[in-house]
């Protein structure tokens, strides 16, 4: 599932260190679910795109939180700007949007904003906040963003590219330069572990999980949410569970996060929440092809044929040439037999 986010020239962008979970994505003998559009419906394709500066300087900022959300449109988002201070999020319906910007050191953002054609830029600026000791916690991450070296950060982007490229074994070089580059480098901890669960080698992925998670304190949910992904293939899943749930409450916007904790679930024959923790993630991103395979799952399990087969062709429509797309078809051609079997015989 390769979205435009996982694009490796956004270096920073949180969406980015969490969509390859799923390029190694192990399905159940029942292949997942959705609360099934229509294959008639249309996806949305306004973006709303922009860049995050700091006033009086016009530097850009990089890994600045904001939130783009519509109340009418039942749409949440939360990104961080790339490494040139860029954001962009597409799939949105014409709305209004509200839009947030948060960082340490700069005065809070709020904006709203109409979307009533295919895109909206927008520039927005962000006023430091004068300084005092009560507030030096507060520079924490900001300091340790500027202290990641530049050979680092390139190591990084190619560890990203090769992994877009299913090159694990080359993405652990070049994770691994970037973390002796600078040890405290948790994100792209997070991304070895991740390459390692690729290539088999789960004792690695655990201890560089871990090291993530304990050099970010616990506040880096991506790394908890891969740690989870782990014991969720270990066969796992009340660890997975609780780990997970760490993790989705540093970041409870994360789709990711909701839908690997909907598949721990539903391991745990645990129907009803792990249809819940797929809306979830699909309240937080529509269009959120995993989730629709994770509903799948619970239908199967229920055995109603017909709303498993409309969430396969949901997954299906969002990625036609996805990981789990062979899976999924050979699913739906076992649900229709199923389905037909169940039917009164004339």
């Amino acid at each position: 599932m390769l979205c435009e986010v996982c694009r490796p020239e956004k270096l920073f962008q949180r969406a980015k260190f969490l969509p390859i979970l799923f390029l190694n994505l192990v399905l159940t003998s029942c292949i997942p679910y959705a609360n099934a559009q229509s294959s008639q419906t249309t996806e949305p394709t306004g973006k709303i795109s922009g860049t995050v500066l700091s006033q009086g300087d016009n530097r850009t900022l990089s890994q600045v939180a904001l939130t783009i959300k519509s109340h009418e449109a039942g749409i949440f988002r939360s990104i961080l700007t790339d490494y040139d201070g860029h954001f962009e999020v597409e799939g949105l319906p014409p709305s209004s949007y509200e839009i947030k910007v948060e960082e340490s050191g700069f005065d809070p953002v709020q904006t709203k904003e109409k979307l009533d054609g295919p895109s909206l830029k927008l520039l927005l600026y962000l006023r430091p906040v004068k300084w005092t000791p009560a507030q030096q916690g507060k520079y924490t991450i900001s300091v340790r963003e500027l202290k990641i070296p530049v050979k680092a950060r390139e190591e990084y982007q190619m560890g990203m590219e090769c992994l877009g490229k299913s090159d694990s074994r080359g993405s652990v070089n070049h994770f691994t330069k970037a973390i002796h580059a600078f040890p405290g480098f948790y994100e792209a901890l997070s991304q070895l572990g991740m390459a390692q669960i690729h290539l088999g080698g789960m004792e690695e992925a655990r201890k560089a999980f871990q090291a993530a998670i304990d050099l970010s304190k616990g506040r880096f949910a991506p790394a908890q949410f891969g740690f989870g992904y782990l014991l969720f293939r270990e066969g796992k899943p009340s660890e997975a569970e609780a780990i997970l749930r760490r993790g989705l409450e540093v970041d409870g916007n994360a789709p990711e996060g909701h839908v690997i904790l909907g598949m721990a679930l539903l391991a745990l024959d645990r129907l009803d929440e792990a249809e819940k923790s797929a809306e979830e993630a699909l309240v937080r991103k529509p269009g959120y092809a995993e989730a629709y395979l994770v509903r799948a799952d619970v239908n199967a399990k229920r055995k109603n044929f017909r709303e498993q087969i409309q969430n396969l062709e949901a997954y299906l429509k969002l990625e036609p040439k996805g990981p789990a797309s062979e899976r999924a078809h050979q699913a739906r051609e076992v649900a229709l037999r199923s389905m037909g079997e169940t039917q009164p015989q004339h």
